[in-house]
């Protein structure tokens, strides 16, 4: 179920009256919540060559532990848009996760190069390296 601003009212996901932006809200508020399941499901009503939908399924997987999954969903996020420095983002702390502090930089240099400096994203990449200390939203 998700909330409809709307109607004021919690309307099943699949409803034709909700853009992918409110189904996507959602999806960051239960991700960011830790309700990574309930994220998925959201996640399933979406588009499924979005590279949006899959960057957060890559988040909700490596957060749910399953690290290749993650890593393979933050690919296909980028290789439908290069530019998404979210996902590199999250792609790079999943690196530093892994102990893979090179692969990282070389996301944080994309990030830079796709005009992410001074972004969330590139703050939290740049962090991650530095301390070893990933986050969770």
């Amino acid at each position: 179920m998700v909330y409809d601003k709307k109607t004021k009212k919690c309307i099943p996901a699949q409803d034709s009256r909700l853009t992918p932006d409110d189904l996507f809200q959602t999806v960051r508020e239960l991700a960011y919540a830790g309700d990574y399941v309930g994220a998925q499901i959201i996640l399933a009503a979406m588009p499924q060559d979005d590279d949006r939908t899959l960057t957060y399924m890559g988040f909700t997987n490596r957060k749910m532990g399953n690290a290749a999954a993650g890593m393979a969903f933050y690919t296909r996020a980028l290789a439908v848009n290069p530019g998404n420095i979210l996902a590199r983002s999250y792609m790079g702390q999943g690196m530093v996760e892994e102990g893979n502090i090179a692969d990282a930089l070389e996301q944080l240099r994309a990030i830079r190069a796709y005009g992410g400096t001074g972004t969330w994203a590139e703050t939290s990449l740049r962090t991650a390296i530095a301390t070893g200390q990933t986050f969770n939203y």
